[in-house]
């Protein structure tokens, strides 16, 4: 059989992703994220419980650079997720599928959620 004449499937220079697929990914790995950020929450609490000395070493980690884009990527992804998950709520209700008011609403969930990173960082 020859593959002259077949059409070839689009390649990611040509093919522009919706934002409900973009939003879609990034749910999901911001699940991966606060699965993460659930780990370190543990640990955190182990350090409070037991010595002074890992409370102090995790707090001095915190308070590193690594430490600060790691708890800012934990809140993104908390906001995002919550967002998103309160939007995934209205679809079950039946509402809001059409192409216009989906594309509309993740860019308010995209919005909302640096909107409340920021605002959670700054007052905290």
């Amino acid at each position: 059989m020859s593959k002259e004449g077949r059409p070839l499937s689009p390649h990611l220079t040509i093919y522009r992703w919706p934002i409900t697929m973009t939003l879609s990914i990034l749910h999901r790995m911001t699940g991966v994220a606060l699965a993460v950020g659930l780990v370190a929450f543990v640990l955190w609490l182990e350090a409070i419980a037991y010595e002074a000395v890992s409370y102090d070493l995790f707090n001095e980690f915190t308070q590193s650079v690594i430490g600060q884009i790691a708890l800012l990527g934990w809140l993104f992804s908390f906001f995002f997720h919550l967002s998103n998950g309160v939007r995934h709520l209205i679809w079950d209700t039946g509402r809001m599928f059409e192409k216009r008011q989906a594309d509309m609403s993740a860019w308010f969930v995209l919005v909302g959620t640096v909107v409340m990173t920021a605002c959670y960082w700054l007052v905290v």
